[in-house]
C-alpha cells in the first residue's frame, strides 16, 4: 500500500521515523511531506529518505497560522493528486494533511499528546479520520473537538515508549559537540517562540538558569534552540554554553544527560522514559501526559534555577527496553489490513 506521512515540526520526525520505517519494511511504500521548521529539513537530510517540502510556517498569530495553513493544504492536495493514489496518511499534529485527506478521500490518522492546542485539534479532529492519542487524555477533554466514539482511539504509555524501543545512544554526538566527559551533563531546549499556545508569552528564568549553569566549572552545559535567533542570543549570554548550529541526535544528548530542563514537551517525555531527571519550563496549560508524569514524579515543574539538582547519573542501560512499535503502527493505521 502506499502511505503518505506528513511532518511539520522536528519533534514529528523522531516520533514517525520508526514507524516509517517499519512499513518500509513490511514492503509498503512511503511518501513523506514536511514543512520547513526548526530543525525538520536537518532531520530529513540526516534521515537520508527522500522527501518533498511544501508550504511555510505562519508564526504564532491565528491569522498568520491561517493563511499559510490554506495555502499549505493547497499544495498538499495538488502533491496528492501528483503522487498517488495513497492507501491512507498519517501525521502528528499536521493540521494540513486531514483536510487534504478529506478533500482526495484518503483515510488518514492524526495522532498527538497535548490537547490543549485548541486550534489545531478543533481542525485535525474533525477532519482526520482517526485520533490516536496516550491513554492518560481522558476521552472528557477531547470531545468539544469532534474527537469521539469510534473515531478515538488511545494507546497505553507514552509514544515515546514506542519510538525509543530498542534505542542504544551514540557517544558520537559528545565529540561531536565537544562535550567533556569528566563534566556534569545538562541539557536545555528552549521554547517554542513561534507556537501559538506560547505566543506572547516570556520569562526571565531561561537567561538566570543559563547564566547559573555557565558559572559552574564542573558542568557542560548543551543549549538545543528552535532557530538562528535563539542560538544568536543564547550565545551572547557565555561563551561556556554549547549552542549546536544545526541539528544533533537530541535522543542520546538526552540519555547521556545528567540532567535536562526543557519548554518542550517531546524531549521533556524522551528524558522520562529514559530514566534522566527532567524539569518542565513550559509556560502553556499542562496536559494530561504531563499531569500524570509530575504525578509519578518522572517529570518536575522548574519554578526557580534553584530547584536543578546536578549529580551524577548512573550510566544509561542499552538498548532501551519499550513497547513493541508494531503495536503503535497497528492502532495507527487499521487500512494495511
Amino acid at each position: 500500500m502506499k502511505v503518505w506521512v506528513d511532518l511539520t515540526n522536528t519533534a514529528h520526525v523522531v516520533v514517525l521515523r520508526p514507524l516509517v520505517e517499519r512499513l518500509e519494511a513490511a514492503g509498503h511504500e512511503v511518501a513523506l511531506t514536511a514543512r520547513p521548521l526548526s530543525q525538520t529539513v536537518d532531520l530529513l537530510e540526516d534521515w537520508g529518505r527522500p522527501f518533498t517540502l511544501l508550504g511555510r510556517h505562519g508564526g504564532a498569530t491565528r491569522a498568520g497560522k491561517a493563511r499559510a495553513a490554506a495555502g499549505r493544504v493547497a499544495a498538499m492536495v495538488r502533491f496528492g493528486r501528483a503522487h498517488g493514489p495513497f492507501g491512507c496518511g498519517l501525521a502528528h499534529g499536521s493540521t494540513d494533511l486531514p483536510p487534504a485527506g478529506r478533500l482526495l478521500r484518503i483515510p488518514n490518522t492524526t495522532m498527538f499528546d497535548y490537547e490543549w492546542a485548541t486550534l489545531q485539534h478543533s481542525v485535525n479532529c474533525r477532519l482526520a479520520h482517526r485520533v490516536l492519542v496516550p491513554e492518560a487524555i481522558p476521552g472528557e477533554r477531547l470531545k468539544r473537538y469532534g474527537a469521539r466514539g469510534a473515531k478515538l482511539v488511545h494507546y497505553p504509555g507514552l509514544k515515546e515508549d514506542y519510538v525509543l524501543h530498542g534505542f542504544t545512544p551514540d557517544e558520537a554526538v559528545l565529540d561531536q559537540l565537544g562535550v567533556p566527559r569528566d563534566k556534569l551533563l545538562c541539557v536545555v531546549r528552549t521554547a517554542p517562540a513561534y507556537a501559538l499556545y506560547l505566543a506572547g508569552a516570556s520569562d526571565e528564568l531561561v537567561p538566570r538558569l543559563l547564566r547559573m549553569l555557565a558559572a559552574r566549572d564542573d558542568v557542560a552545559t548543551v543549549v538545543l534552540t528552535r532557530n538562528a535567533e535563539q542560538a544568536e542570543q543564547v550565545r551572547a549570554i557565555s561563551e561556556q554554553l554549547i549552542v549546536p548550529a544545526r541539528a544533533v541526535d537530541g535522543r542520546s544528548l538526552v540519555a547521556f544527560a545528567d540532567a535536562l530542563v526543557s519548554a518542550g514537551g517531546s524531549m521533556n517525555r524522551e528524558a522520562a522514559a529514559l530514566g534522566t531527571p527532567v524539569w518542565t519550563m513550559f509556560e502553556g496549560r499542562m496536559g494530561a501526559v504531563d499531569e500524570r508524569l509530575i504525578a509519578e514524579e518522572r517529570l518536575r515543574v522548574l519554578h526557580d534555577v534553584s530547584d536543578v539538582e546536578l549529580v551524577r547519573k548512573p550510566p544509561f542501560a542499552a538498548p532501551f527496553r519499550g513497547r513493541d512499535p508494531a503495536e503503535l503502527l497497528a492502532l495507527a493505521l487499521p487500512w494495511l489490513g
